[in-house]
């Protein structure tokens, strides 16, 4: 089997770039080739990354990629994804895996039958923070986790994105389709598979204003809620209070909190693969600092802003690492940790959050996974440069 793997890559706006910077870090995939429904947008693109730019279909169509690299927006990830799979390529696709349950579990169900690997982000639990974190939970440092808070909380999406529009939209829009799925699946990765929810929402205003970009200053309408509050009950007992909200302005909140029997654990920014881990197991104590600065896929590697204008000044950032662990898997005909059954369970809690909210009772979860294997060192070289 090839080395490198040909990417062709569909949706060629504000998040590629961020895949693009991924050839500096992993070894085994380049992408080639960039399509767009926007033709202009495919060839400016290509252009800033010397590839070809083609028509969508025809990308979908060519024999020299092996992966379609799925960044379209979220509404168009189950339509693109089960495209590439009829076609017979593996799909790694942004998050969600669809904007629809049920549409997720029917490309799950094509994909295990055509026998093609489906990835998707998010890829950051697979980070030096988080992997640190999951290394502490399976030590039971804090000993059994019995709840944890987490929260997403700001302005909304409308204050960085240049195109906001698809995150207020009815039934693909709100804050749970957006950044949901990082904090979702890294509690998946530390407490393993939720059991059932019991959602709140709101909707705080009915305008927004771009504020970036070409369209700044140009009023939307928001047609979705903007704030959830929602209780998870995990098969391992454990219970999550989650704030997610386009609807606060500033907050001091720890991303994610976990108290266990024995100490308790500040988890960092899901949205990110860096970050320190704390831990405190004495009432009034001096929180001992897990720092991750050193490791592969922890230490920091932006120290300017970049285009992305949500993206910390300095931070690691090493989107792309679950396609690389993806392509490894393939290689290596074996189960790869952002797969379609752990995708697939974060779109049922996902589902259930907005069933919840709008039925006022608890949901339980209709889909299972396995909690990722813990990511070692030998792995993360192998797909690193």
């Amino acid at each position: 089997m090839k080395k490198v793997f040909n990417v062709g890559l569909i949706g060629c706006g504000h998040i590629a770039e961020t895949y693009f910077r991924a050839h500096n870090y992993f070894n085994n995939f380049k992408i080639i080739k960039c399509a767009d429904i926007n033709f202009d947008a495919a060839q400016k693109c290509a252009k800033n990354f010397n590839i070809k730019a083609i028509s969508v279909n025809q990308l979908l169509k060519d024999k020299e990629i092996d992966i379609v690299l799925n960044l379209t927006i979220p509404k168009a990830h189950y339509i693109i994804a089960k495209k590439a799979i009829l076609n017979g390529k593996h799909v790694y696709s942004e998050k969600p895996l669809a904007t629809s349950f049920r549409d997720g579990k029917n490309l799950i169900r094509l994909a295990k039958k055509k026998k093609i690997f489906v990835g998707n982000a998010p890829d950051t639990f697979l980070g030096g923070g988080m992997q640190k974190a999951r290394e502490l939970v399976d030590k039971k440092t804090i000993g059994k986790i019995k709840f944890g808070n987490a929260i997403f909380a700001y302005p909304g999406i409308q204050s960085y994105h240049p195109n906001p529009e698809p995150w207020f939209a009815k039934n693909e829009g709100g804050p749970v389709i957006d950044m949901g799925p990082y904090y979702l699946t890294a509690l998946v990765n530390l407490l393993g598979p939720a059991k059932n929810v019991l959602s709140q929402s709101l909707q705080n205003t009915s305008k927004r204003v771009i504020g970036i970009g070409p369209k700044k200053g140009k009023i939307i309408k928001v047609k979705c809620p903007t704030t959830y509050f929602s209780t998870i009950m995990f098969k391992n007992g454990t219970i999550i209070r989650l704030t997610l909200s386009f609807d606060v302005i500033s907050h001091l909140r720890n991303h994610i909190e976990l108290y266990g029997e024995k100490g308790s654990m500040v988890v960092p920014d899901p949205n990110m693969f860096g970050g320190s881990v704390l831990i405190s197991k004495k009432m009034n104590s001096n929180w001992k600092n897990y720092k991750t600065n050193k490791t592969t896929l922890g230490k920091i590697n932006i120290r300017t802003q970049s285009a992305r204008a949500n993206e910390s000044p300095t931070n690691a950032n090493y989107r792309g690492a679950g396609l690389a662990e993806m392509i490894n898997a393939i290689k290596n005909k074996k189960k790869h940790r952002c797969n379609e059954d752990l995708s697939l369970h974060v779109l049922n809690i996902i589902d259930a959050i907005h069933k919840s909210a709008k039925k006022r009772k608890k949901i339980k979860l209709e889909v299972d996974c396995s909690k990722p294997k813990f990511f070692t060192k030998k792995e993360i070289n192998l797909i690193t440069k």
